[in-house]
């Protein structure tokens, strides 16, 4: 399976995240011409190597109107700190990503420190979005990110989605880095990408209305339920740009896998720590891993009838057991026996375990966990001079069957009076 493995140990912004991907795409500069084709008013997009830690790597910068955004960074002693930066919300990061915001947004200039800066909302994001030629699953994609930027800024500071004003994020520099992400995605087209736990940084970062903790509240909103770490540098690591991007597109997060790596890309952030100030990112091929994990329960039983086993079954089928079945054992004192399983989902453990004891008279049951491999599944519709039949679709690990229905072929024998090969064949000849 193509994946895409990234791993953010200096956390994740959008330019870095951007930079890594860049070095990944069969043609770069091919790439940066057409992004920088887009329309993007003012918009200037740039790749140079950048060493850091002897590793060299890219780094992306945006200018707008040939000038780039520059803030500051707050140390827990409060002294500030100039630098450029990616990021949404006047926070800081740590990365100095050389962006500048000249684009202006009629009607959002809100005045902050930063003289020339500018507003937009969620209506202004839509509005230069749809003067960009880009493929709608981008657009989508660059919409989603947006959204969860917005509900994380609603959610901090109490106002709806459609009030929000996402301050850099909203600006002409920012777009480019989410359009560049979202458009490197789309074309490097991994199956799944996979993320290490992402590191936040520490400390206290200056934005438009204070300073405050890091992870600043919009991040710390967006990256709920995906693992985080803080550690011993200070500043702000993960930007909400690079937070929403990792919770749009990651499919999940921990340890790299067990993959065979073709591709290695670095994006680097301005900024000199002790460790490299980069994002890495690893595109190659992984086995497919079982699906999903489910419980296995058992019990052996010597003192049923065949219509009592047989009721269970029903039952446990019925309250969406995954499967149910019996298999003849030999028990103590030479009984034959019967060993009732039951496969189910591992939040329906208890439920099923009731209802064995409840329908059977077993004293104990016994618990596995258990992985399982299994084909994607649809249905389609088949056509047979008698009537439409169901037809069950499976695929996956390079294999596809088709099974025609079993109650919908024996139906139309017995409306028909034919056999149920002569139905069957009827079938395979369309």
């Amino acid at each position: 399976m193509k994946t895409l493995y990234l791993e953010c140990n200096m956390g994740a912004a959008g330019d870095m995240l951007a930079a890594a991907l860049l070095e990944l795409h069969p043609d770069p500069e091919g790439f940066l011409r057409r992004v920088n084709a887009l329309g993007l008013p003012g918009v200037r997009i740039a790749a140079a190597p950048c060493v850091k830690c002897g590793i060299t790597g890219t780094h992306v910068s945006v200018t707008v109107n040939g000038r780039e955004e520059e803030s500051r960074d707050v140390d827990f002693a409060g002294h500030s700190h100039r630098h450029a930066h990616d990021h949404h919300h006047e926070h800081n990061h740590e990365h100095e990503h050389h962006h500048d915001h000249e684009h202006e947004h009629p009607g959002h200039d809100h005045g902050h420190h930063h003289g020339h800066h500018h507003h937009a909302g969620m209506g202004d994001i839509r509005h230069i979005l749809s003067h960009l030629d880009l493929p709608q699953q981008v657009r989508e994609d660059v919409l989603g990110v947006y959204q969860l930027i917005g509900e994380a800024e609603s959610r901090a500071h109490g106002v709806p989605v459609e009030e929000i004003h996402f301050h850099e994020v909203g600006t002409l520099d920012a777009v480019a880095d989410v359009t560049m992400v979202c458009l490197l995605l789309h074309e490097l087209a991994p199956q799944q990408i996979l993320c290490s736990p992402v590191h936040v940084g520490c400390g206290q970062v200056r934005c438009a209305h204070g300073i405050l903790p890091v992870p600043a509240p919009a991040t710390a909103t967006i990256l709920q339920g995906v693992p985080t770490y803080g550690g011993a540098v200070q500043g702000e690591l993960c930007t909400p740009t690079g937070a929403a991007l990792l919770k749009h597109f990651v499919t999940s997060f921990g340890p790299a896998p067990v993959m065979a790596v073709e591709q290695v890309g670095i994006g680097m952030g301005t900024k000199d720590f002790e460790a490299m100030n980069g994002l890495r990112a690893m595109l190659g091929q992984t086995r497919e891993e079982p699906q999903d994990q489910v419980a296995e329960l058992s019990c052996n039983l010597d003192d049923m009838t065949p219509e009592g086993i047989g009721f269970a079954l029903e039952e446990l089928l019925a309250a969406g057991a995954l499967d149910a079945f019996t298999t003849p054992i030999g028990m103590k004192k030479s009984r034959p026996g019967v060993m009732l399983t039951v496969l189910c989902r591992l939040e329906d453990r208890e439920k099923m375990a009731s209802l064995l004891f409840r329908h059977t008279t077993t004293l104990g049951i016994r618990e596995s966990l258990c992985r399982r491999y299994t084909l994607e599944r649809t249905m389609e519709r088949a056509e047979t001079p008698w009537g439409p039949v169901g037809v069950k679709v499976s695929s996956g690990w390079g294999v596809t069957r088709r099974k025609a229905e079993y109650d919908d072929l024996a139906r139309l024998a017995r409306e028909q009076r034919l056999s149920l090969e002569e139905v069957t064949s009827a079938l395979r000849e369309k």
